[in-house]
This record gives structure tokens, sequence and C-alpha cells, in this order.
């Protein structure tokens, strides 16, 4: 897999898991569960230079 495969994955996987997140209620153990895997693809897209400001509506 390419860098640009990789990155473009995890875009898309980001911005899945935050549609999931904004639909789920906070107290759930099913938003934590997302909520580790959103901070997981928020340190490799901002390690791997992408810019997050349109990308994050979660903004945790």
């Amino acid at each position: 897999m390419t860098e640009k495969e990789m990155l473009k994955l995890s875009v898309e996987e980001f911005s899945r898991v935050q549609r999931y997140m904004l639909l789920s209620e906070k107290d759930t153990e099913a938003y934590k569960a997302m909520k580790e895997r959103y901070y997981e693809r928020k340190v490799i897209l901002t390690i791997s230079g992408v810019s997050l400001t349109n990308l994050d509506h979660i903004n945790e």
C-alpha cells in the first residue's frame, strides 16, 4: 500500500468514525470505543501532516 493510499483510507475512516460518533450518545460504550479509534486516526493524520481544520467535526 502506498503512502497516499494509506492517507486516503485514514481520512475516510476518520470521517466515518466521526459520523458514527455524532449519531451516538456520548455515555454509551460504543461511543467510547469509537472515540479511541477517533484519537488513533487523529494522531496518524496529524503526524502525516494532514490539516484537520476542515475534517475534524468532533474537536476533542
